[in-house]
């Protein structure tokens, strides 16, 4: 399936969800959907994007959070499926784009198209919920709520480079924005 169509039947339209993204693609594939202040976008921060989501959904517990991450960056930091399985938040849901390339260092190819299974690994470290899907109808059974996590859901993509779509990349007033939208307060 095409990423870039992927992601966006996956958050289009839903300003319910508060959505973290990984390094690369992931963001421009968000950034693509519809720059949103309930987007906040990582840059630079390669394996991280699971464990920022992972603190915003222990900080807003009645609010969906959606990581949206690569395979490349969700096998650089592995280790976090065992932190999300032991804390285990009801409402934080990793999705894992996976076309089996590292896609910013020059598609060189990832564990995951050697026999590595991220949603295996999911559950071995206690994610309550997680499975692959490979066509863009099985999107439309993900349950992004604050209920039915944590979940991780590994979406089969093909290979292949859209146009980059860059959102806002001043640091302080994403933040100063993603935080207005989280708390509904407005932040100097």
């Amino acid at each position: 399936m095409n990423r870039r169509e992927a992601v966006a039947r996956l958050i289009g339209g839903r300003e319910d969800i508060l959505v973290v993204t990984g390094l690369g693609s992931p963001t421009y594939d968000v950034a693509a959907a519809g720059e949103k202040p309930n987007h906040f976008y990582l840059w630079g921060a390669m394996g991280g994007a699971a464990m920022v989501g992972l603190g915003l959904a222990l900080a807003q517990p009645k609010k969906p959070v959606v990581v949206v991450t690569g395979d490349g960056e969700q096998l650089m930091g592995l280790g976090g499926f065992a932190t999300v399985g032991t804390a285990a938040p009801k409402n934080l849901h990793i999705v894992v784009l996976d076309n089996e390339l590292y896609g910013e260092t020059g598609n060189q190819a990832t564990h995951t198209g050697q026999g590595t299974d991220l949603a295996a690994v999911a559950m071995a470290c206690g994610v309550g919920t997680a499975c692959v899907v490979q066509d863009l109808d099985g999107i439309d059974a993900i349950a992004l709520d604050a209920e039915s996590g944590p979940s991780v859901t590994v979406l089969k993509v093909a290979q292949g480079d859209d146009d980059r779509v860059l959102p806002n990349r001043d640091g302080p007033s994403l933040a100063r924005d993603f935080r207005r939208h989280v708390t509904g307060q407005a932040v100097d």
